[in-house]
Order: C-alpha cells, then structure tokens, then sequence
C-alpha cells in the first residue's frame, strides 16, 4: 500500500484539502478528488493538451505534474474560466466562430490561450499559431479555432 500525503490545492481561488498518493497526477486529481471535470485527459503523455491548466500563470499539461508538485501555486482550471454567469471572451469567440465541434480539447485549447493572450495581448498571429499548434484536435481543422482565438485577443487587448 502506498502512503498518501496530506496536501492543499487552491484551485479557481478555493482551497481544496485533500489526501493523495505522491504519484497522483494534477489531472486525475482535479477530476477524481475535486469534481473539476472540465479537465479531460486525452494522450497521458503530454502530447495532446486537452488537460491543459493555468498553473501559476503558466499553462501546464496537467497530466505530467503531480498533484503535490501543485501545492501553493495558484492553478486554474475551464471551471474557473467564466466570471460567474459571464463568459470568458474566448469563450464567447469559440461559440460564435465554431471553434469546437466535439469539445473534447475545447478546454485546453481554452485554457492556453487565456494564459498565452493574459501574458501577451498583443502576440503576433505568426506566434499565436504556433503556441496553437501545441494542442490537437481531431475535428476542426483548426481554422475556427484560430479565428475564435484571434476576435478574443482583439477583444482583450488593453485599449
């Protein structure tokens, strides 16, 4: 039997107690132990980006940390996305310009983006493909999704 290690996790601003195993991912504990189902886990090797979280102010595949290596940081996942009842702008830009069509890697692609256009709001478009290009998506051809991302940084540039 493999001891569990008391940690605290501050997720979306609340503090989550809990009892995990030391080898006990970021991803399977936001789903498993915190109910945070917005995460999904796709490849488990870091390669596809659906379980893509904002830790720290970084995006992280949250499928290659381990849950005690996220104790102290701040770590935001899709459910922290919206402010209440009102929708992220990406959100917003991934309805109105078909940016998804299963979803299944909608909340990676979400949660990079909203770390990448945070931390630089007015990236080039040249370099928001390539930060794009990291995540995979199997049904839209990316097109939609790189035109949803790019209204939302219009739409969160400072003024």
């Amino acid at each position: 039997m493999i001891d569990k290690t008391d940690i605290t996790l501050n997720i979306n601003g609340k503090d989550y107690a809990l009892r995990v195993e030391p080898r006990r991912t970021l991803a399977d504990t936001l789903r498993d132990e915190c109910g945070l189902t917005g995460t999904n886990s796709g490849c488990e090797h870091g390669v596809c980006g659906t379980c893509t979280v904002i830790v720290d102010g970084d995006p992280v595949r949250s499928c290659l940390m381990f849950a005690v290596q996220a104790q102290g940081k701040s770590i935001r996942t899709i459910e922290g996305l919206a402010d209440g009842d009102k929708l992220h702008p990406l959100q917003r830009a991934f309805i109105e310009h078909h940016g998804l069509q299963c979803g299944f890697c909608t909340p990676g692609f979400l949660m990079l983006a909203a770390s990448v256009l945070e931390r630089e709001p007015n990236i080039s478009d040249k370099e928001l493909v390539d930060v794009l290009s990291s995540n995979l998506c199997r049904c839209t051809g990316y097109q939609n999704i790189i035109k949803a991302v790019r209204a939302a940084a219009a739409e969160m540039r400072p003024r």
